[in-house]
């Protein structure tokens, strides 16, 4: 099984593409696929049929799948696009860092 260098509710900024340096929160992480949905990012068209009465339905706007190699971590402390360095703490638990203000991620 793959690991991803982001997860779940991170930060991010696109790197390259059609969406190239749009911010968004992680929304899902697919590890085995190598690949993220970001919030408001690489959006698609689907065309959606009702199946019942109560379903609307119509054109439909949703995320899709970006490699994750194409997003980097959006720092909350200095706002850059950074790599993560992981500091050990002193009861031994890891705790990702940003490599400019090395403040927690």
């Amino acid at each position: 099984m793959n690991t991803l260098h982001v997860k779940k509710g991170d930060i991010v900024v696109v790197l390259s593409g059609k969406d190239k340096g749009k911010k968004g929160k992680i929304i899902t992480a697919l590890p085995s696929e190598d690949k993220v949905i970001v919030e408001g990012v690489n959006m698609a068209t689907r065309h959606k049929k009702p199946r019942r009465r109560t379903d609307p339905g119509g054109i439909m706007h949703q995320e899709t799948p970006l490699r994750a190699c194409k997003v980097m971590h959006l720092c909350p402390k200095c706002s850059k696009p950074t790599r993560h360095s992981v500091g050990i703490l002193a009861d031994g638990s890891r705790q990702r860092r940003c490599k400019h203000c090395k403040e927690p991620i």
